[in-house]
Formats: structure tokens, C-alpha cells, sequence
């Protein structure tokens, strides 16, 4: 079989005559707009800004309590991640604490990250659960959902008492049980992000 490298000669509105003058090599320029898509509206703008940040910057308004959380859980998550939060596989395991909160992650690979015994922040869990749960209709739950399965999975993890009511005050305030095994990057350069 013999192989044959051949060039082809691509050109734009301007570039004729570089082809028609024989000078293939010549580099090629694309034109400045090729006409594919549009601007994003502010309305379609605002519908994907919904990032939480650790200090829960970016909670929207709203609240849900342990007690509904389990309802909403029962019927939203527990197909995938079991009654309880232990896991189903191959979906994660989203409860458990490791005695003493030791955080033995550098030295067991093994070692299962639960919300319990990982996570640094709370807000967290808004901004990942309102992006990516249920897996199977994401963006389905409402503010209010998404605030009592917060509050379901942290009562579960014993972090908060039966009694919590979470909202965009008191998510914030929630003192995760690895938040000091975690250290800030502090380093600078380059574009500020939000």
C-alpha cells in the first residue's frame, strides 16, 4: 500500500487570489465571524450564574428542615444512594464519620469520603446538588428541596441536630467536622474568579 501526503488548498472570501497566483503555502485566514450562534441573553445568563461559594455567597432564598429533607430524600435519592445515605453501588456513600474525625485520606486510598468525614464546606453541597441531583432529572428539585436534603444529610452525618432548619443564613454557619484539614490556596496570579 503506498501512502501519498497531499496538500489542499482551503480558502476564504479575500484569499482567491493567493490561490488563483498558485501560492498554496500561503497561510490562510478565517474570516472574522462565521455566522454559528448567538449572544446569550441575560435571562439565559442568570439561569446557568447559580455557583455557591464556601462562604454561601450565591444561596438563593428559601429553607427546608430535617424532617422534610427525609421526605425529599426518600423520594429523590434514596433509589440511588440508599434509605440511609450508605450507598448504593456504584453511587457514593454519602453518610458516615470515621471515629474521632481522624482524616486518615493521605495514607488509606481506600478510605471511604463521605459528606461526614470530607467535605470542608456545607455550601458546597447547595451549589453540587442544585447542578448535578438527581442524577436522572437534574435542576428538578426546588430551592426549598435542595435546603431540607441538605439538612437531612447533615442531621445523618451528625453535624446538625433534628431540630435544624437550613437556609442561606444558617448553611453558611454549619462548621463541617474536616474544614481544618483543608488549606486555603492563597496563591496569586492571573484572573480574579468569583
Amino acid at each position: 500500500m503506498v501512502m501519498i501526503a497531499s496538500t489542499l488548498a482551503c480558502t476564504t472570501q479575500g484569499d482567491d487570489a493567493a490561490a488563483r497566483s498558485g501560492s498554496v503555502g500561503a497561510p490562510q485566514h478565517a474570516p472574522e465571524r462565521y455566522g454559528v450562534g448567538r449572544s446569550a441573553t441575560p435571562t439565559e445568563i442568570t439561569a446557568w450564574d447559580i455557583d455557591v461559594n464556601a462562604k454561601g455567597e450565591g444561596l438563593p432564598p428559601g429553607e427546608g428542615t430535617v424532617a422534610q429533607g427525609a421526605m425529599v430524600f426518600a423520594k429523590s435519592c434514596a433509589s440511588c444512594h440508599g434509605a440511609a445515605g450508605e450507598g448504593i453501588t456504584p453511587n457514593p456513600r454519602l453518610v458516615g464519620r470515621i471515629p474521632g474525625d481522624s482524616f486518615l485520606f493521605a495514607t488509606d486510598l481506600k478510605a471511604v469520603k463521605t459528606i461526614g468525614n470530607y467535605w470542608p464546606y456545607a455550601t458546597t453541597l447547595f451549589d453540587y446538588i442544585r447542578r448535578a441531583m438527581p442524577q436522572n432529572a437534574l435542576g428538578t428539585l426546588t430551592s426549598n428541596e435542595t435546603y431540607a436534603v441538605i439538612a437531612f444529610l447533615l442531621h445523618e452525618n451528625a453535624i446538625v441536630p433534628t431540630d435544624a432548619v437550613m437556609n442561606a443564613t444558617t448553611l453558611p454557619a454549619v462548621q463541617m467536622p474536616s474544614r481544618h484539614r483543608f488549606v486555603m490556596d492563597d496563591r496569586q496570579g492571573g484572573a480574579r474568579f468569583k
